[in-house]
């Protein structure tokens, strides 16, 4: 819909994060610059950290990721569901033909590294925006925010320290369980991205530098630089690899479709056939192993989250608790009456957008586009999600607790600061967690 502006679009309005010494900011964007892994401490004019931390009670961070376990679990039972019923491929979440070669090669399986988007509510208890369990992003930040803040917190604990190795040894595990008879245990890394995006690129820095460090050779590239090798494998450039670390959306992969009735078509809309089918046909050979599975293109489907709704009694009773406790009320658009939502109460969001692109949340917006938004949808690739208040800071701005899973069990949290929604001008924070039992307030900062 061409009438919602994007991030990059709208008006700067002077910032509340930007409060604090400028001079301070400087040396700490020169700390960031030291690093040779961030390189951007300022977006669109502004700030993109904020020096002062998050502080979490024990107790809270806790219940976080408690809460992010329980929803990483309650997905990996709907892979299960969803692969026992490939007629909802179809059905419910309306994949297209490449998307669902993905979800079948993939044989259900979804997970290495996922991010769970969390708040806490004015009456602290915490509901779980989305999952992004396809190419999640904020690793550099997350990691090198605490590194550079924490000497100067000391007494308090640094929740992102054990990042790293978490992440490496479920890299190298899932290798070895996936190619147990493979000779190195120094495996070729490749890291496949958009090498014309810079967004993600400190992220990638940072993952050649760790493996790098244990001496294992690490190529760059796109799917478009992917070749065959001899052996039934898969190069990047000249370097065959044992690993690809995809950080390459699913969706990219398969066919481009829009999302609004009134859009226009893609420029590029063909699917990547060759490159998908030589990284699945070494996959299905034992000679690749693939992070993040291409399972993902459907746990990374927000239709899930009306799934969790609409087929609850197909769930554990845990899960079924899990889904009550911690994900907002979620419908298919398609599903809906229209006429019946009130603006106020509802957020929409397409299937596959991220990071505030295609949501539109109906209290923020004029009854015109909101109504719009509804008619120009494609029904089949939207849900519409219970609104939900978040808890503001003391100084009005609205955290998002952003819980990685590594392997399933939280590894440490990416915090961001925004005056609405969470998009790509929100403000990133260190975080760190005090000692002790939890107290009336959830955070301080």
């Amino acid at each position: 819909m061409n009438d919602i502006p994007a991030a990059d679009e709208q008006t700067m309005e002077p910032n509340p994060h930007e409060a604090g010494d400028a001079e301070a900011y400087a040396a700490f964007a020169q700390e960031l610059y030291d690093t040779n892994i961030i390189s951007d401490p300022w977006i669109f004019g502004h700030r993109r950290f904020r020096i002062e931390p998050v502080m979490l009670t024990a107790e809270t961070y806790r219940r976080l990721r408690e809460a992010a376990e329980a929803i990483g679990r309650v997905y990996d039972e709907l892979a299960r569901i969803v692969w026992d019923r490939p007629s909802l491929l179809d059905d419910y979440f309306h994949l297209t033909p490449y998307q669902k070669l993905m979800w079948l090669a993939s044989g259900g399986r979804w997970h290495g590294i996922a991010r769970l988007d969390l708040f806490i509510l004015e009456d602290g208890s915490i509901r779980v925006c989305e999952m992004n369990s396809d190419t999640p992003s904020g690793e550099a930040e997350t990691v090198i925010l605490n590194q550079l803040r924490h000497p100067h917190h000391p007494g308090t604990d640094d929740p992102n320290a054990g990042f790293e190795e978490r992440f490496v040894g479920m890299v190298l595990e899932s290798y070895r369980a996936a190619s147990p008879d493979a000779p190195s245990a120094t495996p070729r890394i490749g890291i496949l991205y958009p090498t014309d995006l810079p967004e993600d690129l400190s992220m990638i820095a940072l993952y050649r530098r760790w493996f790098e460090s244990r001496g294992c050779e690490v190529a760059l590239g796109s799917p478009f630089n992917l070749h065959p090798t001899v052996s039934h494998g898969v190069a990047i450039f000249e370097t065959p690899v044992d690993i690809m670390i995809r950080h390459y959306k699913t969706d990219w992969w398969g066919e481009r479709l829009p999302a609004w009735s009134d859009e226009p078509e893609y420029n590029d809309p063909d699917p990547l056939d060759v490159p998908l089918r030589l990284v699945l046909d070494a996959d299905a050979a034992g000679t690749l192993t693939v992070i993040n599975p291409f399972g993902g293109v459907v746990t990374q489907n927000k239709l899930t989250m009306a799934f969790l709704w609409d087929h609850h009694d197909l769930f554990s009773p845990d899960a079924r608790r899990a889904i009550a406790e911690y994900i907002p009320e979620t419908r298919r658009l398609s599903h809906v009456d229209h006429n019946a939502m009130a603006r106020e109460e509802w957020v929409l969001k397409s299937d596959y957008g991220c990071e505030g692109d295609e949501v539109v949340i109906g209290r923020d917006v004029e009854e015109k586009i909101w109504t719009d938004s509804l008619e120009l949808a494609l029904p089949e690739r939207w849900i519409v999600q219970r609104y939900f208040q978040v808890a503001p800071t003391p100084d009005g701005l609205l955290p998002n607790y952003g819980i990685y899973l590594v392997g399933g069990e939280a590894a440490g949290i990416f915090t961001r600061l925004s005056s609405n929604a969470t998009d790509y001008t929100a403000v990133a924070a260190p975080t760190f967690i005090l000692p002790g039992e939890d107290d009336i307030s959830h955070h301080d900062i």
